[in-house]
């Protein structure tokens, strides 16, 4: 079976001082259409309970271009203003699909700077890539080679809270193929004490990133609370602060980029838990350690990796009873509260709790593939099905 897969190389660059004017300018542009299109779909269905669609946005765009208030939109290329207001009416569709809120304007301070630039606003050749309104090509740091004779079909190019700035170039990735097939099977257990536990009994140990730089950060959090708003001093110390949390993303998302590049090369069928994150966090004496174990962004990832390697990922109920069931013999215990790491059952087998659910996650997830999900089915995910809980009838007697 062919694939194709279109992938987003990231690279880091450096710019000259006109490119980075050029950029921030186009981010403003980019920012100011995206709000007041937003503000005119939104009038127009308060008032008229109309529903304005992307052409009659565009043609706004090109009305408020000629006004002498919004000439400097001219200024920037027409490209990212138009593919702003084609991100906004995917928000909107989103939105009354009921996938997603209503859209948010954005903010200066807050928003994400970035722009997109289709074929049309830049050139690739011989591995320079020169944007639109750009004399010179950008300076990007090719940390790894882009897939052979690979033609990007859009640019988009991103400054994040800590300055540092970003191309990412999407591009067919022919190198992406289904890997054969292994007949292996796991169930996965996440925790805070070990960030992962494999049904093989083996445990991978939750590195604490956020906790490795919490002095650090506390530091410089401090001292920015202390310099007056709007002022040069705490524009250079949240800039401090930004690089702190870039450092500890940076290597959460590397670790988890390996470890779940390695479980979909290993194995054929995955089995997880489907963990409603954002209610756990609600717990305010775990939400710093879930927060920064990153649960759903590894989900994400064995998803998708899975999605292009041919693997199927099976989300087992949030209600099932993993850690209280008993893998040998089935029996379910009454309590059993998170302090307790290792439990004997009634059969007389000692489990280690982590171990033993995910024992039972890969029996579930096994399940599925037999006889198909439960009575009440969950999110799908990509190459692979969701197993809920099991209830037994009931019948009379």
């Amino acid at each position: 079976m062919t694939i194709h897969v279109k992938r987003a190389f990231k690279y880091r660059f450096c710019l000259t001082d006109a490119q980075a004017a050029e950029l921030s300018r186009t981010f403003g542009c980019v920012r100011k259409v995206y709000n007041m299109a937003l503000a005119a779909r939104t009038e127009a269905w308060v008032t008229r309970q109309e529903r304005v669609n992307y052409n009659a946005t565009s043609a706004m765009l090109t009305a408020w271009k000629k006004t002498e208030e919004l000439a400097y939109l001219n200024e920037v290329s027409s490209v990212p203003l138009q593919q702003t207001l084609r991100h906004l009416q995917t928000a909107f569709t989103h939105f009354f699909g009921k996938r997603a809120k209503y859209p948010r304007f954005k903010s200066r301070k807050k928003s994400r700077r970035s722009a997109e630039y289709t074929t049309s606003a830049f050139r690739f050749r011989d591995g320079a890539l020169t944007l639109a309104k750009m004399t010179e090509p950008l300076a990007v740091v090719w940390s790894r080679p882009l897939p052979e004779g690979a033609k990007p079909s859009t640019v988009t190019v991103s400054q994040d809270a800590a300055g540092r700035w970003f191309v990412s170039l999407l591009c067919d990735d022919p190198g992406v193929k289904p890997l054969p097939e292994n007949g292996n099977a796991v169930g996965i257990d996440v925790g805070l004490e070990h960030l992962l536990t494999l049904s093989t009994g083996e445990k991978i140990a939750n590195p604490r990133h956020e906790r490795r730089d919490r002095a650090a950060l506390a530091k410089a959090q401090r001292c920015l609370a202390k310099k007056e708003k709007g002022s040069a001093n705490r524009a250079r110390v949240r800039l401090k602060v930004a690089k702190v949390h870039a450092r500890i993303a940076d290597r959460r998302r590397d670790m988890l980029h390996k470890i779940t590049t390695r479980l979909v090369r290993e194995n054929q069928t995955i089995v997880i838990e489907d963990l409603t994150v954002r209610n756990m966090v609600k717990n305010h004496r775990l939400a710093r350690a879930i927060s920064d174990a990153a649960w759903s962004e590894f989900r994400s990832m064995l998803e998708y990796k899975a999605q292009w390697y041919g693997r199927e990922v099976i989300a087992v109920d949030r209600w099932f009873p993993s850690s209280k069931l008993c893998s040998a013999c089935g029996t379910l215990q009454d309590r059993m509260p998170l302090n307790v790491r290792a439990w004997t059952c009634g059969c007389g087998i000692t489990h280690d709790r982590d171990v033993n659910a995910a024992h039972n996650l890969l029996a579930a997830g096994l399940a599925v593939t037999v006889c198909g999900a439960g009575v009440r089915p969950q999110r799908s995910t990509p190459g692979g099905r969701s197993a809920t809980k099991q209830k037994p009838s009931r019948r009379e007697p």
